[in-house]
């Protein structure tokens, strides 16, 4: 199955449009990288938790397409915990390795807000269609359909990658060049790699400008993307996700406005 097919599902939120997503998710993160605290991330991430349970995703599922994030999530939070501005009780130096109180509640604060940002994003887009996102891209953001489509069928070749890479690797084994030198493997097969999609992107280009997919004239479009009450439930789960986030790190005094210094 490509990466970027969406696992099949009989729950609605396979049904709600990818705008309403998107708008869920972008509201989430926009109410959490406005202060650096564990407060928020907390709070933010026991509430996604609970609408993880509808994202129609089994336990394998999740931990698979989110362990990226979990990844991230650590090694932001150990950089910080070892860099991060030292205050209080200085546990342990070493150059320029001080780890303290300020960095372990700065690194505990950081872990939880790339989670809280980074899983509902991974777990919402999970359920979308390319196309079905390009639709409503065009039809209810309004964006220029020149751009949706040549997105669309940029994203589309990114599923293809895989596959490439195993056919190189395939290739390069047969004609015995594979068997050493696991770095220098890797470089040449990156670069081949990068060729190949090079120049399977020039001709989709120009198969596409071909088709007059280039053309300035309105569009029409084969499926209508509509906003209903289920979309504006996604949204609303959204907003209610980043102020009860707020809120609670307002009320417990660990509020830290970042933008305004």
């Amino acid at each position: 199955m490509s990466v970027l097919t969406p696992p099949t599902g009989t729950q609605a939120i396979y049904r709600v449009n990818p705008v309403a997503k998107l708008a869920a998710a972008a509201i989430i993160s926009l109410a959490l990288v406005l202060s650096i605290d564990w407060v928020s991330g907390a709070v933010a991430l026991a509430a996604e938790a609970v609408l993880f349970l509808f994202a129609g995703l089994t336990l394998r599922q999740f931990v698979v397409r989110t362990s990226p994030v979990w990844i991230a999530s650590l090694f932001a939070a150990i950089t910080i915990l070892l860099y991060g501005e030292p205050s209080g009780t200085s546990y342990w130096q070493f150059l320029l390795i001080n780890v303290s109180d300020g960095s372990i509640e700065l690194a505990i604060a950081t872990m939880l807000r790339v989670l809280a940002i980074g899983l509902p994003a991974v777990v919402l887009f999970v359920t979308v269609d390319p196309t079905d996102l390009a639709d409503g891209l065009a039809q209810v953001v309004r964006l220029p359909s020149r751009f949706v489509l040549g997105a669309l069928g940029g994203l589309r070749l990114v599923g293809l990658f895989i596959d490439d890479w195993k056919s190189l690797e395939l290739a390069r084994r047969a004609r015995g060049i594979a068997d050493t030198g696991r770095l220098r493997r890797f470089a040449g097969q990156a670069f081949a790699l990068l060729v190949l999609s090079i120049r399977r992107g020039s001709k989709l280009a120009t198969a596409m400008e071909a088709r007059g997919f280039g053309a300035s004239n309105d569009r029409t479009w084969a499926r209508e993307s509509r906003m209903g009450w289920p979309e504006a439930a996604v949204v609303a789960a959204g907003a209610a996700t980043g102020c009860i986030a707020v809120s609670a790190s307002i009320a417990a005094g660990e509020w830290n406005f970042i933008v305004g210094g």
